[in-house]
């Protein structure tokens, strides 16, 4: 009989784990669905990002309220539970605080988290006013609609009680409260079970340990369904964030192959355009299977905090363009296509469906300026920009479906060798004129 709790907590370790475990071989296959890129340039660079930015917070901190709390949200969640390895230990193996054998510095360690515990509980209430009550703008835009909303309350209110969890059960740990030298916060919070005998004490601490744990493996698995995955996968998608300038463009191969031969005297230009190695399906994407592996990353890392949308000129113009909703729309057609291959034996059957039109629509694309201003403002280095630009891509060259104003450019260019409508013999006309 003494083994059944610790039988038990196997059994929910190996299901949190085992679930989670799951989720993440789901994700790897749906992000692979995207084509490939080469990501093996600037080593060094793509390092020195993912530690600035994923690890050091630089870009969060350009709005100093707002990064501030949220440093101390990462740095004190990712600290507390430190502790959780103790948890596992004393779970599997039916020990208690296994870790107060180091001495002193047991209890100095837990007293820093009990601070840390505190300072997240507060900032996360500060989060939840911000949201809920003052209602900062980008926090509730046209396509922030129920489950964006509720999701990113659900994770304040699961930090609230994790973090009240991990001070109770230090405040009824009477062994810990004998201690005397760690319970810094949890010795204000003892007095409330005073009136409790042993008994009923030692059964408030083991359910506030059973709750806390089951917490944390319930908050690993509800990650993949939301925005908070980026916890995850700040750290790939800073990695391999675009280190190019943000404003070059990428060309395809084979147009770039096509324009040099036709810009290369030597080249016969009747003769056969060698085959390109890239040899795409088609030109630009019109679904989540046409973009490449990164941008998929990018789809499923964000945070949906709405700084890129806030940033945007289109959208603050009055614009129906939000990258801030290209990307969600990315993320839940990335979604459908996994789930429809899981009910296809992991193939995709045809849905009918794509991400322009269906989920992206034309006017959302041609609004955006590409600026950049997106990709500038992202905190985990997601390109919004780029997905769009691939979408474009595809409906100039695949369905000739740019805007007339454009294509009345192309079509000058084409002629003319210059966007305005003159004759190429008066082109430099101008120069007279001085």
């Amino acid at each position: 009989m003494n083994y059944i709790p610790n039988i038990l907590f196997a059994v929910a370790l190996i299901i949190g784990i085992g679930y989670f475990a799951k989720n993440v071989k789901k994700l790897i296959r749906n992000i692979k669905l995207g084509h490939d890129v080469d990501v093996s340039d600037n080593i060094s660079q793509r390092w020195k990002n993912m530690a600035m930015i994923a690890l050091g917070q630089s870009k969060m901190v350009k709005r100093p309220i707002a990064g501030f709390l949220h440093i101390i949200v990462y740095v004190g969640f990712i600290i507390i539970n430190i502790e959780v390895l103790e948890i596992i230990i004393d779970g599997l193996a039916g020990t208690h605080r296994i870790f107060s054998s180091i001495g002193p510095l047991y209890g100095v360690l837990i007293g820093a988290f009990e601070v840390l515990a505190l300072l997240v509980f507060v900032s996360v209430i500060v989060f939840w006013i911000r949201r809920n009550i003052v209602k900062i703008k980008r926090f509730w835009a046209k396509e922030m609609t129920s489950w964006p909303k509720n999701d990113a309350n659900y994770i304040l209110y699961i930090e609230m009680v994790l973090m009240l969890l991990f001070l109770v059960m230090n405040a009824t740990d009477l062994q810990f409260q004998a201690m005397n030298n760690g319970n810094v916060i949890s010795q204000f919070i003892a007095p409330l079970f005073s009136g409790l005998s042993e008994n009923a004490i030692h059964i408030v601490e083991r359910t506030a340990w059973w709750l806390h744990i089951l917490g944390i493996l319930g908050f690993l698995n509800y990650l993949y369904f939301s925005k908070h995955l980026h916890i995850l996968l700040a750290f790939p998608n800073t990695y391999y964030g675009k280190v190019k300038p943000k404003g070059e463009l990428d060309n395809l191969e084979s147009v770039t192959n096509e324009v040099k031969m036709m810009m290369d005297p030597n080249i016969d230009p009747f003769a056969a355009q060698p085959e390109s190695t890239e040899a795409p399906a088609k030109f630009g994407a019109s679904d989540v299977q046409d973009l490449n592996w990164v941008q998929l990353l990018n789809a499923y890392t964000c945070t949906e905090c709405g700084r890129c949308t806030s940033e945007c000129p289109a959208n603050q113009t009055g614009k129906k363009l939000s990258p801030r909703k290209i990307m969600m729309d990315t993320r839940d057609r990335l979604e459908e296509v996994g789930k429809n291959i899981d009910a296809n034996n992991g193939t995709f059957k045809e849905d009918g469906k794509q991400l322009l039109d269906n989920y992206i629509t034309r006017e959302e694309l041609w609004a955006c300026t590409t600026c950049n201003a997106c990709v500038e403002a992202c905190p985990v280095s997601i390109d919004p920009l780029s997905i769009i630009m691939e979408m474009r891509r595809y409906l100039v060259m695949e369905q000739s479906a740019a805007p007339m104003e454009l294509n009345t450019m192309m079509t000058n260019v084409e002629n003319n060798g210059a966007p305005w409508p003159y004759n190429q013999m008066d082109r430099l006309n101008w120069k007279n004129e001085a």
